[in-house]
């Protein structure tokens, strides 16, 4: 099994801004201000997290291939 990856970089689907977040390993992230735009980011219907919707990487345990955090 490979190393988790905790970094992500979020990309703001309201202005297009991005930003390399960590994402938690004990929950999930629902919700995310983006920094530029103000604008509050939800994951997308299906997923988990923002890091699911918005990010490079998916969160901890999808990468573990242990099921959603939900």
């Amino acid at each position: 099994m490979s190393d988790v990856i905790l970094e992500s970089i979020l990309t703001c689907p309201q202005c297009g801004f991005v930003k390399q977040e960590t994402m938690p390993t004990d929950a999930c992230q629902f919700y995310y201000e983006c920094s530029h735009c103000k604008a509050l980011l939800r994951p997308n219907s299906g997923d988990c997290c923002v890091f699911c919707s918005f990010g490079t990487v998916k969160c901890p345990p999808l990468q573990q291939q242990s099921g959603c955090c939900v």
